[in-house]
């Protein structure tokens, strides 16, 4: 898994610096975070400061989370609904996708567009994410385990695995673990992430040949480059 997720790092580093569809994503997210929390202080809104904190990792700019928090401290009633789409691609793979928009009806539309033009069929509620297990899911640079899994044994947290790989560390936990795990390594110096957040980790996975591949990437750029997509998972090991 350490090698998974330094590679997951790594792509979305450079993917996410390529693109300001990104920064706007994010900005729906913070501004939601703002609403939903009653608070654009980050101290009194713990989704909030959260959101804020994935916001740096993502390196989204300084001037796009202000930006988001001044529209939420102003009159807008702009309702955001989350959604949640399902399906398949070539031999065996599966792919949730998990939304954020205020039109529900055109989201719909155009996520069963985008399976249908690139090779996928969208599936029913349910049909393909019983197979991914919510993770809460923690990213930093290190080379040691061991001591890091004590230490969060030893704070009491429900942590299911820590890796070492390839110069980064995966801790990851149970979902509702996932905050105080983060607040834990950070009071014991481990205060720079890679990435901190909910992850669906597929049970098992599937090797795509490169034709299939070819074909699963194409539905799944597709999937993110929509602006209502906030995060795309998917079952391809070799991907």
């Amino acid at each position: 898994m350490g090698r998974k997720w330094a590679n997951i790092v790594a792509k979305k580093t450079k993917n996410d610096g390529a693109t300001s569809a990104k920064n706007a994503k994010f900005g729906v997210e913070l501004y939601v975070a703002a609403k939903r929390g009653g608070s654009t202080d980050p101290e009194a809104n713990s989704q909030l400061k959260f959101t804020i904190e994935k916001a740096k990792q993502a390196q989204v700019p300084r001037h796009v989370i202000e930006n988001a928090l001044k529209k939420a401290e102003g009159k807008s009633d702009e309702t955001f609904v989350e959604g949640r789409y399902e399906g398949f691609g070539p031999n065996g793979s599966m792919i949730v996708c998990e939304t954020l928009t205020p039109n529900v009806n055109r989201t719909i539309a155009d996520i069963r567009t985008i399976f249908h033009k690139n090779g996928g069929n969208i599936g029913a509620a349910g049909s393909v994410s019983y197979m991914f297990e919510n993770t809460g899911m923690i990213v930093f640079k290190g080379e040691e385990s061991d001591s890091v899994f004590e230490m969060l044994l030893d704070a009491e947290i429900d942590v299911r695995d820590v890796v070492a790989e390839e110069g980064y560390v995966t801790a990851t936990t149970e979902p509702t673990e996932l905050h105080k795990a983060i607040e834990v390594l950070k009071e014991n110096g481990i205060t720079e992430f890679e990435e901190t957040d909910l992850e669906l980790v597929p049970q098992s996975e599937v090797t795509l040949s490169d034709e299939d591949l070819e074909i699963f990437e194409g539905l799944v750029d597709a999937l993110e480059d929509n602006e209502d997509v906030q995060k795309v998972y998917h079952n391809v090991e070799n991907m």
